[in-house]
């Protein structure tokens, strides 16, 4: 049976067209909601509108989205880090270097592949070649995901993130140290006019700019890097790495948005800092209501290995203990 959606557009959404933004709230490809719109599966005030067009903010959308399809994905053997599971969905520690989901180039060794093995009753749980993912993360970015592992599951978790429900709390090892040690980034992000694989910062006149919101807190500094903790306001493609190299404290590793900021560093802190193979970025904390019984629940992935030992081999101290905290 189709998924009924209700969602309304929040005022900062003004400006952005229909399809686009309708993509980015659930999750989908752009082609597949043109499609709805096309199909007069989404109405806009109760009305069936065009892909084209542009919001105002503070409409309500109806969107009926249709029955899931199997993902005709073969099952992979391979190791998972489970966090939690229980009949309606669980958590992952995602390893650095895997691929969430099938796409272009990589059409097996993903997450999905393993957890098809393992969960097999996730198959037809959300769109086409994303068997229960709701959410996602970077190739190279370690740390906490959820899967649906029912369809029930996957509707209230993917309204959760469309409604940005959802607390996700990042840990970050950077060049230079922010002042002030807390605070906020608020810059539009768009795709790069130039470099179309590339998010970067942009005007919020600019075409096809949309609001980003990062909070970051520093939780320690030293030999010229800082370990941030950091709070999505907003989900934009890269949203923490653009943010942090807008504001000259680029992501150790980072092979796209990062800078070869150890040249100036002293010699023992610039080995470990120029051999690190990744974004130095973890998804550590996440908390949404569960979506069936509405309780607020928490998970966080331990801190990975490697960025410990990035961090003690750089600044020649250990790691930081990490405190319960309200985060940034």
């Amino acid at each position: 049976m189709s998924a009924r959606l209700r969602l309304r557009v929040p005022p900062e959404a003004a400006g952005e067209r229909l399809d686009r933004h309708l993509a980015e709230r659930l999750g989908a490809a752009r082609n597949q909601v043109q499609r709805w719109l096309r199909e007069n599966r989404v109405l806009l005030d109760g009305r069936p509108a065009k892909a084209a067009t542009v919001l105002a903010g503070g409409e309500e959308l109806e969107v009926d989205r249709p029955p899931p399809t199997p993902a005709g994905i073969e099952p992979e053997a391979g190791p998972l880090s489970i966090l939690f599971e229980d009949p309606d969905l669980v958590v992952v520690d995602k390893p650095p270097g895997l691929v969430v989901h099938p796409g272009a180039g990589r059409g097996a060794g993903t997450l999905v592949h393993r957890l098809l093995a393992r969960f097999p009753e996730i198959d037809g749980v959300g769109g086409p070649g994303r068997p229960g993912i709701v959410h996602r993360l970077d190739r190279d970015t370690s740390g906490a995901l959820v899967v649906a592992r029912t369809p029930a599951a996957y509707r209230e978790l993917q309204r959760a993130f469309a409604e940005r429900r959802v607390d996700k709390r990042y840990l970050a090892v950077v060049y230079g140290a922010p002042e002030p040690p807390a605070g906020e980034i608020d810059a539009a992000i768009g795709r790069h006019p130039e470099r179309r694989k590339e998010m970067t910062v942009r005007t919020r006149e600019g075409k096809g700019a949309r609001p980003a919101l990062t909070r970051y807190r520093t939780l320690a500094a030293a030999a010229g890097i800082a370990l941030l903790e950091l709070g999505l306001e907003t989900g934009r493609t890269h949203q923490i790495r653009v943010h942090l190299k807008s504001v000259r404290h680029p992501i150790v590793g980072d092979p796209v948005y990062g800078e070869a900021r150890w040249r100036g560093l002293p010699g023992p802190v610039q080995a470990p800092l120029r051999a690190f193979p990744r974004p130095a970025l973890h998804a550590w904390r996440l908390a949404f209501d569960h979506p069936r019984t509405g309780e607020r629940v928490y998970f966080e992935a331990p801190v990975p290995e490697d960025l410990r030992t990035l961090w003690e081999q750089a600044t020649g101290r250990r790691f930081p203990a990490l405190a319960e905290s309200d985060g940034p």
